[in-house]
């Protein structure tokens, strides 16, 4: 691993803690309007989405093009969002797509893109 990533990664993490700590570090956040609730709320699980939908979507191939593919991996989405839709936890949607991509790419029904 390079060095340059850790750094990297450290970055990342000063940068994006804040907004991420808002709930623990301001007392009486419960008074901020609904909506800025509502929204602090569903920040993080729009970001995981679009991180998901991007790495589902695109692949490189040998030469470092991006290419659009289509795999296990758009159905592994589908039951993660509906597992999430109907049960209400995002958890049990990850583990269940999760165990299904590793299922089939274990029994060679799917392999790595």
């Amino acid at each position: 691993m390079k060095a340059d990533l850790i750094t990297l990664a450290l970055l990342m993490a000063a940068v994006t803690y804040p907004s991420r700590a808002i709930p623990l570090l301001l007392p009486g956040i419960e008074r901020l309007p609904q909506r800025a609730l509502e929204y602090l709320r569903l920040v993080g699980p729009a970001v995981l989405a679009s991180l998901a939908a991007v790495n589902v979507m695109i692949t490189l191939d040998t030469s470092r093009r991006a290419t659009f593919h289509v795999g296990v991996e758009w159905l592994a989405v589908a039951i993660c969002v509906g597992l999430v839709i109907w049960r209400r936890s995002l958890l049990l949607g990850l583990v269940a797509s999760v165990a299904l991509v590793a299922a089939m790419r274990a029994t060679g029904i799917a392999a790595l893109p």
